[in-house]
């Protein structure tokens, strides 16, 4: 391995320098979470997804509903990816939502669009695992720094072909909703919203963790659709992903996603966003 260079003499004053924020807090428009509760009450149940172990679904949310990811059965976490139900080409950017929130999200964090539509597709209204914040390994839970467990990685680590990674079960749920090949489906899944997931960066070597998640049944974790939704969630086959990853050996459970239709009315001067102004010049 070649040397490291010599640090130039001023090396600790170049580390000392104070960080800046890139996007600060009141940089975004706030959602007003007030109206949006006032909407949930009374709010019904409309239609509701079991998500099996090691498998995958798609959903469907109308602009202005409200939907849930819930813990059933055990510890579970889930893959969600979602994309604009009129336009696939439309879906979360993970990255730039990290960019504009935190590493992991929860109430009040909205969930963005790629370019070039940068958009808020859903809201974070509801966080029961809120309670969590950063444990003492810097681990915290819903990461949108993690990418998806996927059968070309673990080829590539292990040797071995593995079919229920969230890659491969958030294609073959594509596939069966939109009519598509598995070919053409998988540009279309992308890096997703690791929901009840444990993770965070080891302090010495900056290396992706994982941990046992806290979720337990009862959980959940609520959003409302900025826009029409397609999602699609993967019941990850890591379990609680306290141990293994892309594996038959973990204990998996089912997940299940409620969708809600709230008091419409209430919504009537909600700012749904559009797709984002900016024109080239």
């Amino acid at each position: 391995m070649k040397a490291l260079p010599n640090p130039p003499a001023d090396a600790e004053n170049r580390r000392a320098v104070k960080p800046v924020l890139v996007y600060p807090n009141g940089t975004l428009p706030t959602p007003d979470l007030s109206v949006l509760a006032k909407a949930k009450e009374g709010m019904q149940k409309v239609d509701e997804i079991i998500v099996p172990p090691r498998d995958g679904r798609c959903f469907s949310v109308p602009k202005g509903h409200f939907f849930r990811i819930v813990s059933i059965e055990g510890p579970q976490v889930g893959d969600l990816n979602l994309w604009n139900a009129h336009d696939l080409t439309e879906r979360f950017f993970s990255g730039k939502t990290r960019a504009l929130h935190a590493t992991h999200v929860s109430v009040g964090h909205r969930l963005w669009s790629n370019l070039p539509s940068l958009r808020p597709m859903a809201t974070i209204t509801e966080d029961t695992l809120a309670w969590y914040g950063f444990d003492a390994d810097g681990g915290g839970v819903h990461d949108v720094i993690g990418t998806r467990c996927d059968p070309y990685t673990n080829k590539l680590l292990s040797g071995g072909d593995y079919h229920h990674c969230c890659h491969s079960n958030l294609c073959n749920a594509l596939t069966k909703e939109r009519g598509l090949s598995f070919r053409d489906a998988e540009p279309h899944v992308h890096d997703v919203l690791n929901v009840f997931m444990c993770t965070g960066f080891t302090r010495d070597t900056h290396q992706y963790f994982m941990k046992a998640s806290p979720v337990r049944p009862g959980d959940y974790l609520e959003m409302f659709a900025e826009i029409d939704l397609l999602g699609g969630l993967s019941a990850c086959p890591g379990g609680d992903c306290s141990a293994s990853h892309s594996s038959d050996v973990a204990v998996c459970h089912a997940l299940k996603v409620e969708i809600f239709r709230p008091d419409l009315e209430v919504l009537r001067d909600w700012p749904f966003p559009e797709r984002n102004a900016y024109l080239p010049a």
